[in-house]
């Protein structure tokens, strides 16, 4: 399981991991929740890369008698299954289900720096208010770290801009954590099948791209603001410093008067 802050690279390890020939990312698997909801948005009941028709979730019912994570896996084929939920109580429920029926759980702390997460979701979000945006990130940062160090079991912490900038080092650490061999496939985590519920659509893009001629990805799809950065972008793992030059001298101005001295340890490359 993944916790730490939307926003911080959770899809892109998820799907490097969901890579291995063992594993099978599920995306966020809350979303379980939703499948079969006419009341819920498709994008959000449905593979976003499959749609409704996917071989893992289409049909998919949770009995919820059993743990979710041993019906993921049947369903799959796969005995490791990954979840970037980071929902802090949804994480200790499953943790609790799965280790009571035998099961090993572990959890990624992942980090980003501050500044990155936020202007990502100003990005997103361009009418929420930006200071309630770096509160949210803080509290979120707080929960997870609460929930890191309760947690009993194995458990690493990944830093977002060290995936990027050193992945193979990275994957073989959270490798040895789950007892996997390292797969150096798991580089080329686009090539690899991927069936993710929710995530971001950004990393889901590349992956869609190497579909068999004449498919197309159901719902990772990219709107303006980001359709150009990936759209140039090639399938090499790159460190994405985007908020260098989007994020506004305001903005970094308020983010440094909330979150500087909170954001010290994770602030990366000064």
């Amino acid at each position: 399981m993944i916790c730490g802050a939307g926003h911080s690279g959770s899809t892109l390890l998820g799907m490097m991991l969901g890579s291995h020939s063992r594993a099978f990312y599920a995306g966020e698997a809350g979303k379980v929740r939703y499948l079969g909801d006419p009341a819920k948005p498709l994008r959000k009941r449905a593979c976003k890369l499959c749609g409704e028709a996917c071989p893992v979730w289409g049909g998919f019912v949770w009995d919820r008698a059993r743990p979710l994570y041993h019906q993921i896996a049947e369903r799959a084929g796969k005995p490791v299954v990954i979840d970037s939920t980071k929902d802090h109580q949804w994480i200790a429920e499953r943790a609790a289900e799965f280790r009571a029926a035998g099961g090993r759980p572990a959890l990624f702390f992942l980090l980003r720096d501050g500044r990155a997460v936020v202007n990502s979701r100003l990005r997103k979000y361009p009418d929420r208010e930006p200071e309630q945006q770096v509160r949210d990130w803080m509290a979120q940062i707080e929960r997870s770290q609460a929930l890191y160090d309760a947690f009993d079991g194995a458990k690493m912490r990944v830093r977002y801009e060290e995936l990027a900038t050193n992945p193979e080092r990275v994957i073989r650490g959270a490798c040895a954590l789950l007892e996997l061999d390292y797969e150096p496939a798991m580089l080329d985590y686009h090539a690899a099948g991927h069936h993710p519920l929710g995530g971001n659509s950004g990393a889901q893009f590349l992956a869609a791209r190497a579909l068999p001629d004449g498919a197309q990805a159901a719902f990772a799809t990219l709107n303006g603001r980001t359709r150009d950065y990936y759209a140039n972008h090639d399938a090499s793992i790159q460190l994405d410093l985007r908020w260098r030059r989007e994020l506004s001298e305001d903005h970094a101005n308020l983010f440094e008067r909330i979150a500087g001295e909170f954001n010290r340890p994770m602030k990366w490359g000064e």
